[in-house]
C-alpha cells in the first residue's frame, strides 16, 4: 500500500494545472501515517505540502482537524530522516509562535508540531539555539505538562470491570498526549545539552506527573523515571538539578510502593546507577568536556578546580545520604557490579564477592 501511495504521490506532483491539492494532502498524510521512513526526494514534496495545511489559521472545528492530522503525520517521520531546514524551518517556527500567542491549535496538534521539530535535533544540532532560546521549548513543555496533568482524574481506575471489553486498549486523550510529551522530552534530553535554569522546573514537572500517575498508570510513571535517568545520562541536566527538582525523593518513594513491579524496580535502580556513576566524575559534565577541563588544568587555565571539587563532594554527600537513609546503598552497589559483570569479556577478572552482589540484587 505504501508503494501505491508513493506512485500516486509522484504522479499527482507531475501534474500542473490539473493537480488535485486535496488529494495530494490526503496522499501525503496516508503515506506518513503508514510509513515512518521517507526519502529526501519524497520529503521535498511531502513536508512543504503538509506544512501548508498546518499553517491554516481559521478557527473552526473542520480546519482544526485538518491541521491536527497534518501535524500528526509530520510527527511520524522517523528522527533519523534528514530533512533540509529550508523545507520546514520558517513554517514550523511560525506555527509554534502563532500558537504561543493565539492558542489556535489543539493540544495534540501543538505537541505534534514540537515533536516534529525536536526529532530533527538528532541529525541537526544547529537547531538547539532556536528550540531553547527563541521558541522556549522548556517553558512550553512545563506549561503543557502542568495543564494536561490537571485534566486527568488520576484516582480513577484505569479500567472499570464492567466496561473492560469496551475500554480495553483505550486511554484518555490527555493521557496519550502526556505520554507523547514524555517521549519528546526523552529525545530533547538525548540531543540537546544547552542548559538553562528552567530545566529544574521541568524536572519538577516530570516528578509531579510521576507522583500523580504512580498508583494508577504504571506505564507513565515508569517512563517518567526513564526520562529523569536520560536527562542526567546525556548531560542535559546536572545531578544538582535532579536534587532541586525533587527527583531523588520521588524515585525512592516509587521503589517503596507495595505495588512495585519489575519495570519500576529496574528503572529506579538504573536511575541511581547512572546518577552515582555520574558523580564519580570530577565534574558533572560529559566525557568530552572532562577531557577539555583536564587539559586546561594541566596548562594552569582552570583556577576554580578546588571550589568545583568541594561543591561536587557536597552534592555527592547529599545524594548518598538520601540513598543510605532508605537502605538502597548495597542494592545500588550490587547494580554497579552486575552491570560490570555483564560488560566484561573475561570472567577471571570478576570480583571474588560477585555471588554476594547477585544475592543483594
Amino acid at each position: 500500500m505504501c508503494r501505491r501511495f508513493e506512485r500516486m504521490l509522484v504522479d499527482e506532483n507531475k501534474k500542473n494545472e490539473e493537480k488535485n491539492e486535496k488529494l495530494l494532502e490526503d496522499l501525503c498524510e496516508c503515506y506518513l501515517l503508514l510509513n515512518e521512513g521517507i526519502s529526501s526526494e519524497l520529503s521535498s514534496k511531502i513536508v512543504p505540502c503538509l506544512l501548508k495545511v498546518a499553517l491554516k489559521k481559521e478557527e473552526n472545528e473542520e480546519i482544526q482537524k485538518e491541521v491536527e492530522i497534518a501535524l500528526l503525520a509530520l510527527n511520524n517521520i522517523e528522527s533519523v530522516a534528514f530533512i533540509e531546514q529550508k523545507l520546514y524551518m520558517k513554517e514550523i517556527t511560525e506555527i509554534i509562535k502563532y500558537h504561543q500567542e493565539h492558542h489556535n491549535l489543539t493540544q495534540l496538534a501543538y505537541q505534534s508540531a514540537w515533536g516534529f521539530l525536536i526529532d530533527r535535533l538528532g541529525i541537526d544540532k544547529s537547531l538547539k539555539e532556536v528550540i531553547v532560546n527563541e521558541l522556549h521549548f522548556v517553558r512550553d513543555a512545563i506549561s503543557e505538562l502542568e495543564y494536561l496533568m490537571k485534566c486527568v482524574d488520576w484516582t480513577r481506575k484505569k479500567e472499570e470491570e464492567r466496561r473492560g471489553r469496551e475500554r480495553r486498549g483505550k486511554e484518555a486523550k490527555e493521557v496519550q498526549t502526556i505520554f507523547k510529551w514524555l517521549f519528546i522530552l526523552d529525545s530533547f534530553f538525548e540531543y540537546c545539552t544547552l542548559w538553562s535554569e528552567e530545566l529544574v522546573v521541568l524536572i519538577n514537572s516530570i516528578v509531579k506527573v510521576f507522583q500523580a500517575a504512580r498508583e494508577n498508570n504504571r506505564e507513565i510513571s515508569v517512563f517518567c523515571v526513564h526520562s529523569l535517568r536520560d536527562a542526567v545520562k546525556y548531560g542535559s541536566v546536572k545531578v544538582e538539578d535532579l536534587l532541586k527538582g525533587g527527583a531523588f525523593d520521588a524515585v525512592l518513594e516509587g521503589l517503596q510502593l507495595q505495588s512495585l513491579d519489575e519495570g519500576m524496580s529496574f528503572r529506579g535502580l538504573n536511575y541511581f546507577l547512572i546518577v552515582t556513576r555520574k558523580m564519580k566524575k570530577k565534574t558533572d559534565v560529559d566525557d568530552d568536556e572532562m577531557e577539555e577541563e583536564e587539559e586546561e588544568e594541566k596548562n594552569g587555565v582552570n583556577k576554580d578546580e578546588t571550589e568545583k571539587e568541594a561543591k561536587r563532594k557536597e552534592l555527592k554527600g547529599k545524594v548518598l545520604e538520601k540513598i543510605e537513609e532508605e537502605g538502597y546503598e548495597d542494592v545500588i552497589t550490587s547494580f554497579h557490579e552486575m552491570f560490570d559483570f555483564l560488560n566484561r569479556k573475561y570472567y577471571d577478572e570478576l570480583s571474588l564477592d560477585i555471588s554476594d552482589y547477585f544475592v543483594n540484587v
